[in-house]
């Protein structure tokens, strides 16, 4: 199984003796109006903490998010983002039975190599024994998924790219649904992917069992710092959800107009399209322009040549679309 990851800037460049300045990365959807403002005021009044150790587990975020996400401090477990969180929970509760709603985020084919495969958007077909793990939106859809919730059933919920949509969480639930768990990335909407910061949410008695079993200092002080200022800057993110709903027409509406391209409607920040043609060869093309984008066609669940990238800022999307057009014409 082949399943292509966005993400992978630095090591590209390196491989070809670029500055990362110069290419511009669709493959990893981040907030593409950047960080708050103060998030880089935090990190320097924060350097002089780095000679201690940070909290074993940072009480101050805890708290503050719990307030924005509507539950307890308690019903918290912080980490070195999502990705890690998931991993951690694979390792120390381990599963005689997962099912992954397909297509989904590449790392729960890591995390459970062995788990079966159902259509993500046919509930009806989704057992309700064993874990169950699947994505809200769909990752790489960007769609709504189907929201199952079962008394009696383990239940992993990935709700890294919800603050995209203005979807209700399911976080607030997990006492009423004790198996559940909730997966929050704190680095996608606040654009922090190089501080790594995630969380887990679930009942209390659940989450307490996972910190019996958990290594300390997951986050740093800097990435604590740049947390905390990113969440109280609401007006950011007030002006991120304005900007990627207007941008998000825009670009979708330029999409439909390529007759060699069939994006498919997204309620998040990135878009995925299927391809009249070779992904692999349009994925590669753009690489030699420096554009990275997600060759999605090998990821389980996608029928047919596909790619998936990042809304971005207007003029990076156009520049997207302007070598789309020029291969598209060539080819």
């Amino acid at each position: 199984m082949k399943i292509e990851h966005g993400g992978n800037l630095f090591a590209i460049c390196a491989a070809r003796g670029w500055d990362w300045r110069e290419v511009i990365d669709f493959s990893a959807s981040i907030n593409p109006l950047g960080p708050a403002p103060a998030v880089r005021r935090a990190i320097c009044s924060a350097l002089d903490r780095i000679v201690h150790y940070p909290e074993q587990s940072p009480a101050r975020l805890s708290a503050r998010l719990a307030e924005l996400w509507g539950v307890d401090p308690d019903q918290i477990l912080l980490g070195n983002g999502a990705t890690e969180l998931l991993h951690f929970y694979a390792r120390v509760q381990p599963q005689s039975r997962v099912t992954l709603p397909v297509p989904t985020f590449s790392e729960f084919h890591r995390a459970w190599p062995d788990a079966e495969l159902v259509p993500w958007d046919q509930p009806e077909e989704w057992p309700d024994t064993g874990l169950l793990v699947y994505t809200q939106p769909n990752n790489p859809f960007g769609s709504p998924s189907p929201r199952v919730l079962r008394r009696g059933q383990p239940l992993l919920i990935d709700e890294s790219f919800l603050e995209f949509t203005q979807m209700a969480s399911a976080g607030p639930l997990v006492e009423d649904y004790p198996e559940l768990l909730v997966l929050r990335s704190l680095t996608k909407f606040y654009a922090l992917p190089g501080l790594r910061v995630g969380a887990l949410i679930g009942s209390r008695r659940t989450i307490a069992t996972l910190r019996k079993r958990r290594e300390p200092w997951q986050v740093n002080v800097l990435a604590e710092a740049a947390a905390l200022a990113a969440i109280e800057d609401r007006s950011h993110a007030e002006e991120t959800l304005a900007f990627l709903h207007e941008e998000r027409n825009r670009l979708y509406k330029r999409l439909c107009s390529l007759s060699r391209l069939l994006p498919h409607p997204s309620c998040a920040n990135y878009i995925f399209a299927w391809v009249d043609g070779n992904a692999s060869d349009l994925c590669g093309w753009l690489l030699e322009r420096k554009i990275l984008v997600r060759n999605c066609t090998t990821t389980p669940g996608v029928n047919g040549e596909s790619i998936r990238f990042a809304i971005r800022t207007p003029a990076e999307n156009d520049r997207l679309l302007e070598l789309m057009e020029e291969y598209f014409c060539g080819h």
